[in-house]
């Protein structure tokens, strides 16, 4: 990697971690360069198109269950032990957001899970917190996009919600468009991704403290 793509993405992480600090989330667009998006978009189809996809569920350890009136969209998990190349360099690339995380927020990151999520048209899932009620060890949330093309008109907008100064709420529509990286506190902001009008594509992940 050259050194300039280097300092481009130190300087992007650096910014995401100040915002988490000041705001609690961070939107950074062409998070990645236009070559490994598409990449990564091309190895998903191919899991996807081999059948390696499974349903979402909600919950987790036995309150696990696969709830379609909750969430409908599809996901593969990344084998820390079995990542391919490709799924490496994204690792990477999230170590060193991690690293730029904890030291300016001091959370105590430890660690990074993620899967493939496919939504395909019609899916949905509904308002949530990505903590877990039981453990709480998930404290960031980090969310890849990598759609090809994306216009309001095909919706499946990432909905986060956020407390209002006059004591009520408001909400931010974020479209998910290729490169575009969403980062916020798990604990924190609730959110949803509402219907969408076609298939929608991204890495989802977790930072962790333990």
């Amino acid at each position: 990697m050259k050194a300039e793509a280097i300092d481009d993405w130190q300087q992007k992480n650096e910014r995401i971690a100040a915002d988490l600090y000041e705001k609690g989330w961070s939107l950074t667009d062409r998070y990645l360069t236009e070559a490994f998006r598409k990449e990564l978009l091309e190895e998903q189809r191919d899991l996807l198109h081999h059948g390696q996809f499974r349903h979402a569920g909600v919950g987790s350890g036995d309150s696990f269950a696969i709830k379609p009136e909750i969430r409908s969209d599809k996901v593969l998990w990344m084998d820390q032990q079995q990542l391919t190349p490709l799924q490496q360099r994204y690792w990477g690339l999230m170590a060193a957001l991690q690293t730029a995380i904890n030291q300016r927020c001091y959370l105590g990151l430890r660690s990074f899970e993620a899967h493939f999520a496919m939504y395909p048209p019609g899916s949905f899932y509904l308002r949530h917190l990505d903590q877990f009620q039981s453990v709480h060890y998930r404290k960031v949330t980090v969310i890849l996009y990598l759609n090809e093309t994306w216009e309001e008109s095909d919706e499946g907008a990432l909905r986060m919600y956020f407390p209002a100064e006059n004591g009520s709420e408001e909400h931010l529509d974020v479209l998910p468009l290729g490169a575009r990286l969403v980062v916020f506190l798990s604990g924190e902001i609730p959110h949803e991704v509402l219907p969408t009008n076609k298939g929608r594509i991204s890495i989802t992940g977790w930072f962790r403290d333990r």
